[in-house]
Formats: C-alpha cells, sequence, structure tokens
C-alpha cells in the first residue's frame, strides 16, 4: 500500500509536470509567435475536421438497404445549420439528432 507522502510527492511531481508544459509556450513565443505556428493554426483546425469526416464515413454502405442517405443527409444538415448559425455545438447536435432519427425509421 502507497503513504501518504508517497502520494503528495507523486501529486507535486505530476503538479509541476503539467505547469511547466502549461508554461512552456509562453515562455518559448515572449518574443512573438514564428510564422509556421500561426501557419499551422490557420490550416490544422479545417485538416482535422476534413480527416474526422472522412473517418466517421469510412464505412458507410452505399450498396446496403439505406444507400448511405441518413449519413448524407446527416453531414448536409451539420454543413448547412454550420452555414446559417456559425455555432458548431449546434451544428453537431442537428446532424446527431438527425442521423438517429434516420437511422431508426429507415
Amino acid at each position: 500500500m502507497i503513504d501518504t507522502g508517497h502520494s503528495l510527492l507523486l501529486i507535486g511531481a505530476m503538479a509541476l509536470c503539467t505547469m511547466f508544459l502549461r508554461f512552456l509556450p509562453f515562455i518559448m513565443f515572449s518574443k512573438g509567435t514564428p510564422k509556421v505556428i500561426l501557419y499551422l493554426g490557420d490550416v490544422l483546425p479545417n485538416a482535422i475536421i476534413a480527416m474526422l469526416v472522412v473517418y466517421c464515413l469510412r464505412n458507410t454502405d452505399f450498396t446496403g438497404l439505406t444507400h448511405g442517405i441518413p449519413e448524407i443527409v446527416a453531414v448536409l444538415s451539420v454543413v448547412a445549420v454550420h452555414k446559417w448559425r456559425h455555432n458548431m455545438i449546434l451544428s453537431i447536435l442537428t446532424g446527431t439528432v438527425i442521423y438517429m432519427i434516420l437511422i431508426r425509421v429507415m
């Protein structure tokens, strides 16, 4: 069994490592953010979303009974709601609800 002193030492070490990792970017970029980091900040969110869409649709069976209609309608609803309201949570929630309804009905 681990005693209290050992537990406190482990918690302290984890806290110091976490603080170091949190403060490191501010220390490294105190004179200004490099252009490559700014570029990656602009490009990566869109690339990650595209990879997530591909990952989510990778097992869609377009030759099956529903021909992928629930997936396509859900993706289009996410895009439409996001273009309309510019609210990511509302877009994802709407797409999820529509998808869940369609897979139960179809």
